[in-house]
């Protein structure tokens, strides 16, 4: 890897893609600092600690952004709203015939999506910048005597903030290396773990008599080693479906016969399973608080509870990890979910029956989309399992030994997953290069 990296900055045009990354992510990091104007930066922190100790979600929130939640920053929505929105059209394009046409149209189609895409998240980040500048007026997070002109300057900073934010990551994907969304929300991720593996040290090792110092450090580094290569062998393997194309009389000529392979993954789903799990499990949560009603008595503030992701694995109130029972299953039944609508057996089978392909010993057709679909679902299980032991893994050693930190299983896959994809890319991009180089000699 460290070979590849040398070699791609010899080449100009990668050189300055990786160069120019690196600006915009600087930018990025510069933005998190610029506060929002309106707004008493004080009073929020202390507000939004004490949102952060009651629950979990709040902190996963500022994970995600980097930072810029926590400093109330013009880039305190990141680029949340556009995730947000990519998943509604994704989601969309299965439900509406018409929007799926449209994404088979080719590159115009895609054009459309993606502006649908820019108008949701614009409409996104004014909704819910509204909600954050109601919230503020009613906790006296609002400085200055006119509160309208304030409302106006904080919806308006927040909204633009993420519009940026959205237009850096397709500068990115365009001029720069990777998938300029994806490389932003990994660079967030990153500038959380020094401060949170420096949390680890001060609560396990600093202070402690030299042999736990010792057995507690090897224990954090066996941890996070063995979940990175967890993730890493999590997303590289698939299973190879061989298929094999028989001959065909073209003219004078036979044509066409060949073997081949459909790889199919066993993180068919991603993250995408975690995060629509973790959503659900935080938007009552977040709404809650932001209406005024996060300390509320009752069976509601019950429920919440086993909302909490803090109060799960917690020796002492050990009904509340049925959340985590249910958080798990629902983990299960988006990696299901998600792959069915990203992963169409039937279609494959069909578009190798036309053009002449079939699965050795299996016939043509519905056995072999029967044949797909069987091995798809054990995979995807197997899959599923691997997200439940990263994602639990966290809550586990935060409710035995109280070890919270921001690098839980959707973070390391999100990071590995982009580090690896943008790897590929300049790999690719340096075999494009070499070819073009022998055909020119």
């Amino acid at each position: 890897m460290l070979q590849s990296l040398r070699n791609a900055f010899k080449v100009k045009e990668i050189r300055r893609g990786i160069l120019f990354t690196f600006l915009m992510l600087c930018v990025v990091r510069l933005g998190t600092s610029i506060p929002v104007p309106g707004v008493d930066v004080e009073q929020f922190k202390s507000w939004f600690a004490a949102l952060t100790d009651n629950n979990e979600s709040f902190g996963f929130m500022d994970r995600f952004t980097g930072g810029s939640f926590e400093n109330m920053s013009i880039l305190a929505l990141n680029i949340t709203p556009y995730i947000t929105s990519s998943i509604i059209i994704q989601l969309l394009t299965i439900a509406f015939p018409k929007l799926e046409e449209m994404q088979r149209e080719g590159e115009s189609g895609r054009k459309k999506l993606v502006a649908a895409t820019r108008y949701l998240t614009v409409g996104l980040a004014i909704m819910e910048s509204v909600a954050m500048a109601i919230a503020f007026s009613r906790s006296n997070i609002v400085t200055g005597s006119n509160r309208w002109l304030m409302f106006i300057q904080i919806i308006t900073s927040l909204t633009a903030g993420s519009a940026f934010l959205m237009w850096i990551g397709e500068r990115i994907s365009e001029k720069g290396v990777g998938n300029g969304i994806s490389v932003v929300l990994t660079i967030n991720i990153l500038s959380r773990m020094p401060s949170d593996i420096a949390s680890l040290f001060n609560q396990f090792v600093i202070g402690r008599p030299i042999a736990r110092a010792v057995v507690g450090a090897i224990i954090i580094l066996a941890i996070i080693v063995g979940m990175v290569v967890l993730v890493i062998l999590l997303n590289s393997a698939e299973r190879r479906i061989p298929v094999q194309y028989s001959q065909k009389l073209q003219g004078r000529r036979m044509s066409g016969a060949g073997r081949s392979e459909i790889p199919l993954k066993v993180n068919t789903a991603g993250v995408m399973p975690i995060i629509f799990a973790m959503s659900l499990f935080q938007t009552p949560i977040i709404l809650t608080q932001f209406i005024g009603r996060g300390r509320t008595a009752g069976w509601w503030s019950e429920f919440l509870n086993y909302l909490s992701q803090s109060r799960w694995c917690d020796p002492k109130n050990l009904k509340y990890s049925i959340g985590l029972l249910v958080y798990v299953l629902l983990i299960i039944f988006f990696a299901y979910f998600y792959t069915s609508i990203t992963f169409n057996p039937l279609q494959i089978s069909e578009n190798m029956k036309k053009s002449g392909g079939f699965i050795p010993g299996i016939r043509p057709g519905k056995p072999t989309n029967d044949y797909l679909t069987n091995i798809l679902n054990h995979i995807i299980f197997i899959g599923a399992c691997g997200l439940t032991i990263i994602s639990v893994l966290p809550f586990f050693f935060n409710g035995v030994f109280g070890a919270s930190v921001s690098f839980g299983g959707t973070s390391l896959i999100i990071i590995v997953s982009v580090i690896l994809e943008t790897i590929k890319q300049i790999e690719s991009q340096m075999m494009v290069r070499n070819y073009k180089g022998f055909l020119d000699d």
